[in-house]
């Protein structure tokens, strides 16, 4: 079964779109294979500067969604937090560009570098992530809009149960149900008893504002060991921000090369020491939250590989049967590692 296929602007809607906005004189217009098959986006060079054109995916919430998140970036402009600025159409104050039931978006290009993984950066990771949440803080609309994550996610619970049909019907996993229904028992097992652990723990009451909910080192641009830029704000939501400490450090620690069969089991646990020192450098975390940690690693583990897997019966460009099976690998290192995630904490 080939890959979903990546959405693409028509050439017509590419003229439309561009004609809103006074970016100067086009000089190249690029592909940009980032982030989501749903939204396109285009790297766009004039002779005022570069920009970076996307086209918000339909199922993202639609336009009280965009509307939402872009106040949320609005408002880290005004602290003079590290992202790229939106820009506005001709004659609005909006950033937002509806056209029909299309909604567009305008980004300044910024020219960081990748994570290199260096300790550096993951605790400047680590630092920017206490800021995002702290510069958030007075954010006067953060329960404006429906919380959801990866904890304790009824759509997680729902996407193992239907993981074995999408999988099976990929080419990696012909002929191996037996093997594809034992690996997500385990994957559930893991996922429920993660989350059950955590509710006991009290949960419900730990404090709320607005998360990033996909801090990971590909939205995060670097130049000379520091954070550059934050990008993608598509899943900003409110929400604990334990959860996005957690999931950080568990992004920041994986370790990844080539396909997932290779990936060792371990996480890096100098990575994650250094990516909640940063943290700390700025906000102190909650020790009784954190020994929490290494049950929200598996919820956030687990989830993120379920939900595209899932739907497509694939991770990306890789297999959905192989790519689980490299989450379980991680998620038994982490259960028998437990307490030295703790004392990391």
């Amino acid at each position: 079964m080939p890959p979903p296929t990546r959405d693409t602007f028509a050439t017509d809607e590419l003229a439309i779109v561009l004609s809103h906005y006074n970016l100067g004189v086009i000089e190249s217009i690029t592909e940009f294979k980032r982030g989501s098959r749903r939204s396109p986006k285009l790297g766009i060079v004039t002779d005022s500067g570069k920009y970076l054109l996307k086209k918000r995916a339909a199922d993202r919430g639609g336009l009280e969604r965009v509307t939402y998140t872009h106040a949320i970036q609005h408002h880290l402009v005004e602290k003079n937090f590290p992202l790229p600025r939106l820009q506005c159409p001709v004659g609005s104050s909006d950033t937002i560009l509806a056209l029909g039931e299309s909604l567009y978006e305008v980004f300044e290009y910024v020219s960081g570098h990748p994570y290199s993984g260096e300790p550096r950066e993951t605790r400047a990771a680590g630092r920017v992530l206490a800021e995002f949440h702290s510069d958030l803080a007075d954010f006067p609309d953060a329960r404006s809009f429906a919380s959801s994550g990866y904890h304790d996610a009824l759509g997680v619970q729902t996407g193992l149960n239907a993981v074995p049909t999408s999988v099976t019907a990929h080419d990696s996993a012909a002929g191996k149900e037996a093997e594809v229904l034992a690996l997500t028992s385990f994957l559930f097992e893991a996922y429920t008893s993660a989350a059950d652990k955590v509710e006991q723990a009290g949960f419900a009451e730990w404090p709320e504002s607005v998360t990033h909910s996909d801090w990971h080192p590909g939205n995060i641009l670097y130049k000379r060991g520091e954070v550059l830029a934050v990008v993608d704000y598509d899943c900003a939501k409110p929400g604990k921000p334990t959860c996005d400490i957690a999931n950080g450090a568990l992004q920041f620690s994986i370790i990844a090369s080539g396909t997932p069969d290779s990936w060792p089991d371990h996480l890096d646990l100098l990575r994650i020491r250094e990516f909640l020192s940063g943290y700390e450098e700025h906000s102190p975390i909650d020790e009784s939250r954190m020994e929490l940690l290494p049950h929200l690693m598996i919820e956030a583990l687990i989830a993120e590989a379920v939900l595209p897997i899932a739907a497509t019966g694939t991770f990306g460009r890789f297999g959905g049967f192989g790519f689980m099976q490299m989450v379980r690998r991680k998620v038994r290192w982490i259960q028998s590692h437990a307490d030295q995630l703790r004392v990391v904490a």
